[in-house]
């Protein structure tokens, strides 16, 4: 097995639990670069990842997952973090034939046995999806822009025209704290990720031209 959780406290603990259950880690890494390196070095029967990872903590080690996949479809990865990266989720449930893969929230595994018996089922080429995933992945098939308010749309499409905060305050007769107001909430309902504000802002327009 090939672990990757760059959290130092966690990856040991989950070396030593793994290690008292006869689960060999033949890796534990704390980036996604590691990862990839190690599998590459070891092909090993199972990669246990975390998605959050350095250097900018947003969807590192899912994305080397999705991109192990591709390069091995056969090998199963069960994924074990705190939230859901909903794009590249659904990337890796539907990588290879969608077997030897899971995706786990790390605060609703209730007991040790769950997280023992995910891995030795999806290592056995099975699908282990956590409940919750699912529902999330469900509801990004819909249109994302349906979550958001006619004026949270007006202040978007004034935005995918190029228009500052401030030129957008005036054309709908608001304050810019307004409009401030309404770009972070359309942030947050298209569930975009953490990154700079400006690329944040140019994702959300992308998604708004997209619909």
């Amino acid at each position: 097995m090939v672990l990757a959780e760059d959290s130092v406290l966690l990856r040991e603990g989950l070396v030593g639990l793994l290690a008292r259950f006869g689960h060999a880690t033949v890796a534990a890494v704390g980036d996604a670069e590691e990862l990839e390196a190690a599998v590459a070095e070891h092909r090993p029967d199972i990669v246990v990842t975390d998605v959050r990872m350095p250097p900018d903590h947003t969807d590192e080690g899912l994305r080397a997952a999705v991109r192990l996949r591709e390069l091995r479809p056969d090998l199963p990865v069960l994924v074990l973090s705190q939230y859901v990266q909903r794009s590249y989720a659904a990337e890796l449930l539907d990588s290879g034939d969608g077997t030897a893969v899971g995706y786990l929230l790390k605060d609703r595994i209730g007991q040790v046995e769950e997280f023992l018996d995910a891995v030795g089922r999806v290592a056995a080429g099975g699908t282990v999806v956590d409940p919750e995933v699912v529902r999330q992945l469900i509801r990004r098939r819909r249109d994302p822009l349906e979550r958001l308010t006619a004026r949270e749309r007006e202040v978007l499409a004034l935005i995918a025209e190029g228009h500052s905060n401030a030129e957008v305050s005036r054309r709908l007769h608001v304050t810019e704290a307004a409009v401030g107001k309404h770009i972070g909430n359309i942030l947050m309902k298209l569930d975009l990720p953490p990154a700079q504000e400006s690329h944040r802002r140019v994702l959300a327009v992308l998604a708004y031209l997209r619909g």
